[in-house]
């Protein structure tokens, strides 16, 4: 594949004519519309486009998966890696640890077809579609990662899941201790007191199930770069865990694969302007047979092993669905 078969669409924008791809997130601090892709272990790329248009996803077929689906994680591993979480949680060494398994199928085709489906029957205020050379994206994200108007930055952290809009204590515990996190993260790219959250504890509603939500909102200090947000932001505190380099050491001693860009950052940049969201509730492939996506569940003290199993089927329930295959 060439740059010339790249293409990224979200929120009604649609981006051809690929005409340079970067590994140095400073590159965003120039001008142009950039696409900005990087991966959960910190992996970057972004890629500039010259035509930019505001367009549906161009329409392509998609023939539904009959193969299996094979999770990196058995229900009985699952379940035994959350006990092992609130063993850590028991000994004072973590809070809350974001506990993801990957799903993989075999796929011979473009994953566009499988965007457009997304689109039609799984409407999410982030949808995307991405290709690039050895990476293809079809997301349905939720999560707001990070939005850009000038100096205002805001985040918007999912914590909380249920199929009924019904939230318990842990779920809210859980997303004020990420809603905390994330604060922390922005006073080091923030000026002194600009960091608020306007917005807490707030019920939305997205196909198949119900989120609760937060916002963070800061001003950027003068001079702050690229670079610096990204290094202060990511992986965003949702999808690792509080304290965060202490949920990242838990992850990589119970999972065992590489997330890829599941739960790393996906979106665009345009000077002072960005939209980039979390990269959850997305399939991607690296074009080389093979189809993948992510789930998971936020583990904390009160959490039930097989009730976090569970709610990484129902997240992941109304997606498979559409890409079908055997679960």
């Amino acid at each position: 594949m060439d740059l010339g078969e790249s293409i990224f669409w979200m929120n009604g924008r649609l981006a051809t004519n690929c005409v340079e791809i970067s590994e140095d997130p400073s590159s965003l601090d120039r001008s142009g519309f950039w696409v900005v892709l990087q991966s959960f272990s910190g992996q970057f790329i972004c890629a500039r486009f010259a035509t930019v248009i505001e367009s549906n996803l161009p329409k392509h077929p998609w023939q539904k998966i009959t193969s299996a689906w094979r999770s990196s994680q058995s229900q009985i591993i699952f379940e035994e890696n959350v006990k092992k979480i609130q063993s850590y949680i028991a000994n004072g060494d973590i809070y809350q640890v974001n506990l993801c398994r990957i799903l993989t199928a075999v796929c011979h085709q473009s994953l566009q077809g499988l965007a457009s489906e997304i689109i039609a029957q799984n409407p999410a205020p982030y949808a995307a579609y991405l290709r690039l050379p050895g990476i293809e994206i079809a997301s349905a994200s939720p999560e707001l990662f990070l939005q850009r108007k000038s100096d205002l930055i805001k985040c918007s952290p999912i914590k909380g899941t249920s199929k009924t809009g019904e939230f318990g204590d842990k779920d809210r515990a859980e997303n004020i201790m990420i809603v905390d996190l994330i604060r922390n993260d922005f006073g080091q790219i923030c000026e002194s007191g600009s960091i608020d959250v306007p917005r807490l504890l707030v019920t939305e509603e997205h196909p198949g199930l119900f989120h609760l939500v937060s916002d963070v909102i800061g001003t950027l200090k003068a001079g702050v770069g690229w670079k610096q947000i990204l290094t202060a932001l990511t992986p965003a505190g949702s999808i690792s865990g509080a304290p965060k380099l202490s949920a990242l050491s838990i992850i990589k001693k119970l999972e065992n694969n590489s997330r890829g860009p599941y739960c790393g950052v996906i979106g665009w940049s345009q000077g002072d302007q960005a939209l980039l969201s979390v990269g959850i509730r997305i399939f991607w492939s690296h074009q080389d047979g093979k189809i993948h996506f992510g789930t998971g569940a936020g583990i904390t003290w009160q959490s039930d092993p097989t009730g976090e199993w569970d709610e990484t089927e129902l997240k992941a329930k109304r997606l498979m669905a559409i890409a079908g295959g055997v679960m």
